[in-house]
């Protein structure tokens, strides 16, 4: 017979995952079992798999590339682990054009409209 982990604290599991990494929502699916957690970017979803201890060769994922209506494309990354008794439903959907950061005049600039 499979041990069935025990489940931790919706509160506790947040927690951890904000210490681990950046998701841009987390929520509780109606299911009372499961958490949907989204991410900026597939690096991201990938590093909080590591961190966590999520990126086994047998964890469910999936990727995708695509075109959005508008023409631009995209590229997303599913997971699908379970973690600390809960069952994770992990996204990130990134576009490859978005370009680079940006110069340093145009952050300069940014930083001292933020402090202002």
């Amino acid at each position: 017979m499979t041990q069935v982990a025990e489940r931790k604290n919706r509160r506790a599991v947040m927690a951890e995952l904000l210490l681990l990494a950046n998701p841009t929502s987390i929520s509780v699916r109606p299911d009372g079992v499961s958490m949907a957690i989204d991410f900026d970017s597939i690096a991201e979803l990938r590093s909080w798999l590591r961190l966590a201890g999520l990126n086994a060769p047998t964890l469910l994922t999936g990727e995708h590339e695509g075109t959005l209506g508008d023409g631009r494309p995209y590229r997303s990354m599913d997971a699908y682990p379970t973690w600390h008794g809960w069952e994770i439903f992990a996204h990130a959907t990134e576009s490859p054009d978005a370009g680079g950061p940006l110069d340093a005049s145009t952050a300069d600039q940014l930083a001292a409209l933020a402090v202002a």
